[in-house]
């Protein structure tokens, strides 16, 4: 048998809809208020074919650069070989997402500005870097009281 190599080739799972997600699309998606400047992912909706994007971008995160009525164009930055290209397409709605990617930093930069000026009016040193995780503290156990105990399973009896 032949390979097929269509559009959608190889996106059986890709462009599926999630357990118990099927049918009408929640008006949300369409409620959703997108400007110039906002980084979205792109996540396919297989049950709108209009306005789809390649299949390659899915999953991808861009920045919006051109918003129409039901659509909105994105800037990728795709690779190919050694180096990224710019890439600007055009997606519906139905097929993006807000991406939550910067949330975390933003949640930091607002975090450390506090940080910062509580520091500042207790005139101590400003610490705002990010320290990694320390391992554990060590402890010890005593079996002074606390002997081991032996566990072994119960016979298994029928009841009828």
């Amino acid at each position: 048998m032949g390979h097929p190599a269509g559009l959608r080739a190889g996106t059986r799972y890709a462009f599926a809809r999630d357990y118990r997600k099927k049918g009408m699309i929640a008006l949300s998606t369409y409620l959703k208020e997108y400007r110039v400047g906002d980084i979205v992912d792109i996540k396919v909706n297989g049950a709108v074919q209009k306005g789809m994007p390649y299949k390659v971008y899915h999953g991808k995160t861009g920045v919006i650069y051109n918003v129409t009525k039901s659509a909105v164009g994105i800037i990728i930055y795709k690779k190919v070989k050694h180096r990224y290209i710019e890439k600007r397409i055009n997606v519906r709605i139905e097929h993006i997402s807000p991406s939550r990617s910067r949330d975390d930093f933003l949640r930091r930069v607002k975090a450390n500005r506090e940080a910062t000026q509580k520091a500042k009016a207790e005139g101590k040193p400003v610490l705002v870097k990010r320290l990694p995780a320390a391992p554990r503290e060590g402890h010890t156990l005593s079996f002074e009281n606390n002997t081991p105990q032996t566990v072994t399973p119960v016979a298994y009896e029928t009841t009828i």
